[in-house]
């Protein structure tokens, strides 16, 4: 029998949906519990890339414009983007600013324009250090773009196994929430956990209070953490922690080496169990084994597979397979 083209779209559609965009169809994110809800009360976990350091003169941020943003959206499905808004080192926000800020407002201003959500990383490992200019920082996206609910605060990468939880990140944390919170009484707030966001069980034995709409920061990497840092995330869930990996690699915790596909596999058998949204690390071209992007690729997000390295292309299946809707309104 001959198929007609009414009969290929059913069947088409049979294993992904149309949709509007990612935004459209979910709206405002909320903590529901501990699970990260959509505006119909629905658990939703989305899957998409992070951008590297933005510093000026690392070489990354040449990736931070709207042609990569769409790029992600448009051939990874991708429903999410992180912009990482380097604060240690040269070439800062803390250095640079009127330069970062500028690199941020590209990236959310192109994730606005494709209804994507978009993580808002203060990409720091002292954070606590520079609790005044990441107040300036988020204060001044909160009065932007607060109304948009594409819009989730992550207000600190990953503190060191060297800051304590109670006594520095969680004050930390408060401060910058209150400050965003005076501003955007609801949009997301993602708090990062001690151990480079790994010991979310301290935070779930001591969680930060008198606010609304908070998860925490887990980071793995899949050559590195296995089965005891996913029991640490199991325990801070089991006691009623929202959760959103906001970086993980394919490879080792240093960045490189080859990918762990088998340990891999495991975290996102563990991502869907608890519908956990996540972010890979990174897309960027830097030669290592965590980069999505040969060394040399051009920023101008006309990308073959041919362009992408061992990790891009297994990342890539991920994300465009971890959604069974097409967020990007072509039927």
């Amino acid at each position: 029998m001959v198929k007609t083209p009414a009969l290929l779209l059913v069947l088409a559609a049979s294993s992904m949906t149309f949709a509007d965009t990612a935004v459209e169809t979910h709206g405002a994110l909320s903590v529901k519990g501990n699970r990260i809800v959509d505006a119909h009360g629905n658990a939703v976990s989305f899957a998409g890339p992070s951008l590297f350091w933005s510093n000026n003169g690392w070489g990354a941020d040449r990736y931070y414009n709207a042609e990569v943003v769409n790029y992600i959206q448009e051939q990874w499905n991708a429903p999410i983007i992180r912009a990482a808004i380097g604060v240690d080192g040269n070439g800062s926000v803390i250095q640079a600013p009127e330069d970062n800020y500028q690199k941020a407002e590209t990236v959310i201003d192109a994730a606005l324009d494709q209804g994507m959500y978009v993580l808002l990383d203060w990409h720091a490992h002292h954070a606590e250090k520079h609790t005044k200019q990441a107040v300036t920082f988020f204060e001044h996206f909160a009065r932007k773009y607060g109304e948009n609910p594409n819009i989730i605060y992550e207000i600190y990468n990953e503190p060191l196994n060297t800051t304590d939880w109670q006594t520095t990140v969680k004050p930390y944390a408060e401060t910058v929430i209150g400050a965003i919170r005076n501003i955007d009484p609801d949009n997301l707030i993602i708090v990062g956990t001690q151990t480079w966001s790994q010991d979310v069980d301290k935070a779930a034995d001591n969680p930060i209070k008198g606010f609304d709409n908070l998860a925490y920061t887990l980071h793995f990497y899949a050559g590195t953490h296995k089965q005891e840092l996913r029991d640490k995330a199991r325990y801070a869930l089991d006691n009623g922690l929202a959760l959103m990996v906001t970086e993980w690699g394919t490879v080792n915790a240093n960045g490189d080496g080859g990918v762990d596909r088998a340990s891999t596999e495991q975290w996102l058998d563990f991502m869907r169990e608890h519908q956990l949204s996540h972010a890979n690390w990174a897309l960027n071209d830097k030669e290592e084994g965590a980069s999505v992007l040969k060394p040399g690729t051009k920023p101008d997000g006309q990308w073959t597979d041919a362009d992408l390295t061992e990790s891009g292309r297994y990342v890539k299946s991920i994300v465009k397979n971890w959604h069974t809707v097409d967020y990007s309104g072509d039927e």
